[in-house]
């Protein structure tokens, strides 16, 4: 007996049947006919190791800024290794050493000592007000005999390394080395900063103490600080630390006002005889 032909079992109206899947689906088209690209999803896991940017400052080898420019221009070595892109994260114990052209780049960056003035900013000009580097010009350059000379490049990329206030006067840093710069202004820095300060009004025991550890400052505590009498109507204080206008918020906290600041030395480094004004480099036996 013949066999009889089996029935295709029927669709719904509109319904196709499936095909088999042997080719990738076509993307949706967009309005025209051309395709939609979808973009796949991506990572979620971070890169793993450290940048090497941020390891170089903290080691006090630069400025983030300035390992940046060394990578860039391929001066900068990780475990005996080349390396020139930028964002290249490595293991945090790697060893990272510059080449000549990074190590003779370091050591041309200047940094200059300046005795402050009334009357300047030492950062970012206010209305009204003069920056300090401006007072770094020939006239004004300590002359000794073992000192280069100025040179318009001195200016290039020189920065306070700290603030001073304008009514205040003293030892200024200005520095082209970010290393400088970091070791007296970074998060973690343990440089000693001094200061003469005439002050009016009284002072007990209490609030002498207070002053060498006990206030806040904005919800902040402050660190330990050291400070003493010289004479009737002048304190000595030595800080780690330089939030704004430290010294006389502590000082108004304590019932006192003052009326002089001066800052006469920077971890090692002394303001001594250099005159008001006036400015000197520092010298290659000097560090903070």
């Amino acid at each position: 007996m013949a066999e009889r032909p089996r029935k295709t079992p029927s669709l719904s109206p509109g319904t196709r049947a499936a095909a088999p899947n042997t080719r990738r689906e076509r993307p949706p088209e967009r309005p025209g006919g051309r395709p939609t690209v979808v973009a796949a999803p991506a990572s979620s896991t971070p890169q793993a190791g450290v940048r090497i940017s941020k390891l170089m400052a903290e080691r006090g080898l630069c400025s983030r800024r300035d390992a940046d420019g060394y990578i860039a221009r391929g001066w900068v070595f990780v475990d005996g290794r080349r390396v020139s892109e930028l964002g290249t994260r490595v293991d945090p114990a790697a060893v990272i050493t510059l080449d000549k052209q990074g190590q003779a780049d370091q050591q041309s960056r200047l940094t200059i000592l300046l005795h402050k003035p009334i009357g300047f900013v030492s950062g970012q000009p206010e209305p009204g007000c003069t920056p300090a580097v401006t007072l770094i010009q020939p006239a004004n350059q300590l002359s000794t005999p073992d000192t280069p000379n100025f040179h318009p490049a001195c200016l290039r990329g020189l920065a306070p390394a700290g603030r001073l206030d304008i009514d205040s006067t003293g030892l200024l840093v200005l520095t082209q080395d970010g290393r400088v710069a970091r070791q007296l202004i970074g998060d973690d820095s343990q440089i000693e900063k001094e200061y003469l300060v005439r002050v009016d009004g009284s002072l007990d025991a209490k609030g002498l103490a207070l002053l060498n550890h006990g206030l806040s400052l904005d919800d902040r505590k402050l660190k330990p600080a050291r400070v003493e009498w010289l004479n009737d109507d002048q304190l000595r204080f030595v800080l780690r630390e330089g939030r704004k206008r430290q010294i006389r918020r502590m000082c108004e906290l304590v019932g006192l006002r003052v009326i002089g600041l001066k800052r006469v030395r920077i971890g090692a480094v002394r303001l001594g005889d250099l005159p008001l004004g006036q400015w000197r480099f520092l010298r290659p036996n000097e560090t903070f």
